[in-house]
This record gives C-alpha cells, sequence and structure tokens, in this order.
C-alpha cells in the first residue's frame, strides 16, 4: 500500500538582518529569536485561501493575492500546475515594518509547509523564485536577502537566480535590537532615490569583498574593515531615532560592525563572541531608550536556523 499523502504541515521561519549592512538587496543572514508560524492544508478547491492570521499584526492582508504567504503558494500553484488547493493559517512573530523580515518569514514559512505536501517536493533552491514572487507583495521589489537566509540557514548571498551560503565562524554572534516603532519598507526605499557617486559604489564593493573574505576565512579583522556601509546606511539613519547613539553603543562594545537591519528601524552588530553581543545589545537598548523608546532584543549566532517543518498539532489531540 502506497504511503498516505500529507493533509496539512506546518513550518517555522525565523528573523533575519537583510542587506548587513554592505550587501543591499543581496545579502543577509537569519538569527533565531523571533519567528513566523504558517499552517498549510491541501484542499481539493484550486485556489490559494487564507484562514486566518494571528499574533503581533495589526491590519493584514486576506485576500491571498496581496498576502506575501499568499502570492508565493499562488505562484507555486501556477508554475506546477497543482489541480488542488492550500488553505492557510498565519501565527505572525516578527513585528512588521521591524527590519526583521516579517514579510519575508510568512512567505518561506508557508513555502516550506506546501512543499511537504507534494507528491514530489522541491528542493530549498528551487522554492526561491516563488519566494521573491511573495516578498514583492510586500517590498514591491524581488530582493532576496530576507527570504534566501531564511530557506538556506545562516550568512546567505541571494542574487537575482541563485542562493550562495557563506561560511561563519560557530563563535560569531548577532546582536539584533528592535526599537517599538514602524518603519515601513517601502517607505525605507523611497529615502534611497537620487543620485549616488561612483566613488562610494567603489567604496561599498570594497567593504562588501572583504566581509565576505572574512567570513570565509574566518578573520574577523577583515570584516571589521568592511562592515561600514557608506552607500545605504547614511541616507537611512535619520529615519531610525537616535541611530547613531545606538550604533556607538554597539562599537564600544567590540563590534566588528554595526548598521541598519534591512530597511530598520531595527540596527544590529556582529561580534565575536556571545558575551560581548548581549553586553552590547543592553547598551543599544539603553541608547535607544534615551530617544524615549522601549525596545526587544535578540542575540544569536549569525550563522542562524534555516525555516523548518514543526510538529502539528492535531485537533484530535487537543481535546
Amino acid at each position: 500500500m502506497p504511503p498516505q499523502r500529507l493533509q496539512s504541515a506546518s513550518a517555522i521561519a525565523h528573523a533575519s538582518v537583510g542587506n548587513v549592512g554592505v550587501g543591499f538587496d543581496i545579502l543577509g543572514h537569519c538569527i533565531a529569536g523571533a519567528a513566523d508560524r504558517v499552517e498549510v492544508r491541501r484542499i481539493d478547491t484550486a485556489t490559494v485561501r487564507i484562514a486566518g492570521i494571528h499574533g503581533c499584526v495589526e491590519v493584514l492582508p486576506i485576500d491571498a493575492a496581496q498576502n506575501t504567504a499568499g502570492m508565493a503558494l499562488l505562484a507555486l500553484r501556477k508554475a506546477l500546475g497543482l489541480q488542488h488547493g492550500f488553505e492557510l493559517s498565519l501565527h505572525k512573530g516578527i513585528a512588521l515594518g521591524s527590519g526583521m523580515g516579517g514579510s519575508a518569514a510568512s512567505c518561506v514559512a508557508a513555502l516550506v509547509a506546501a512543499n511537504a505536501l507534494l507528491e514530489r517536493p522541491l528542493s530549498r533552491e528551487s522554492l526561491y523564485g516563488f519566494a521573491l514572487e511573495g516578498e514583492a507583495v510586500a517590498s514591491g521589489g524581488r530582493h532576496g536577502d530576507n527570504v534566501g537566509p531564511m530557506l538556506l540557514g545562516g550568512l546567505v548571498i541571494a542574487t537575482r537566480d541563485r542562493l550562495l551560503r557563506i561560511p561563519v565562524p560557530p563563535t560569531w554572534h548577532c546582536a539584533l535590537v528592535h526599537p517599538h516603532v514602524v518603519l515601513e519598507t517601502r517607505k525605507a526605499r523611497a529615502a534611497l532615490v537620487g543620485d549616488y557617486a561612483l566613488g562610494e559604489f567603489v567604496a561599498q564593493s570594497a567593504n562588501l569583498a572583504l566581509v565576505l573574505a572574512g567570513c570565509w576565512r574566518g578573520e574577523a579583522e577583515l570584516v571589521r574593515e568592511g562592515l561600514k556601509d557608506v552607500l545605504i546606511e547614511p541616507r537611512r539613519a535619520p529615519l531610525v531615532p537616535n541611530f547613531a547613539r545606538v550604533k556607538q553603543a554597539a562599537l564600544d562594545h567590540k563590534a566588528m560592525g554595526a548598521s541598519i537591519s534591512g530597511g530598520g528601524p531595527s540596527v544590529f552588530g556582529w561580534f565575536e563572541h556571545r558575551a560581548e553581543a548581549e553586553a552590547a545589545a543592553e547598551a543599544m537598548r539603553s541608547a535607544f531608550a534615551e530617544a524615549g523608546l522601549d525596545s526587544d532584543s535578540f542575540v544569536a549566532p549569525v550563522d542562524g536556523p534555516a525555516a523548518s517543518l514543526i510538529p502539528s498539532i492535531d485537533a484530535s489531540e487537543q481535546a
């Protein structure tokens, strides 16, 4: 007798640090501490529908075509010519407009769960294009610096067509601090409109090269020299309350570098050891407090976990 096909699956996708300062739209890493969970059920109707959205959200579209998770599964169905559909329940654990990949996490978790329901599941790399379709709903563009690391885990270069995981020493940690203020991705991207000098691109390219080389070789000094965003950070810094003080707090506690996470307003720093990251996180929170803002902090390895399937809770088990 053939094995019974799964009818439902649940997956979790962790928060991310997009751009990592010097890799605008192409470099990111995931970080444990906050995550979105999505339950996907296979349905006979040839459609995608969202049954409910729960957690730390105010308003999110229930229409699948306007929701990152829904759009990703619509793209999956169309590409594979599936005769069946999917029903989703979203559980948001990542604040929207936080610079922590909240829109991307729902879309990746939905894809990982739905993929488990396919007769022939796809590779994580093959899910990438569908994740980009979903992410574009929220950000207006197909950039993979959030969905890429969520799919593969760790630090990832995400080009238009390729994902490449970059090795990072296991002792290196990230301190990510999220102030309780919303900064929409589209507003953060609008701040980047304008002209750039060729020299800025050259400097940013050099810095990105140093960071990648430092990760591959496990040499913190190379990362320390290169983790300086001269292209994007200067234009977005005014959107993040007390940013200069928050960044300096990280650097004062031996950060290899610090910058804005994704579109902001969260701020991250990279550290050689967990103890340094923990001390910096408290100092960074204090700097946000100077601006009258409460904040949350997350300290975890830079080489963070990929999205993964989790056991579904059957209704009969809850009775």
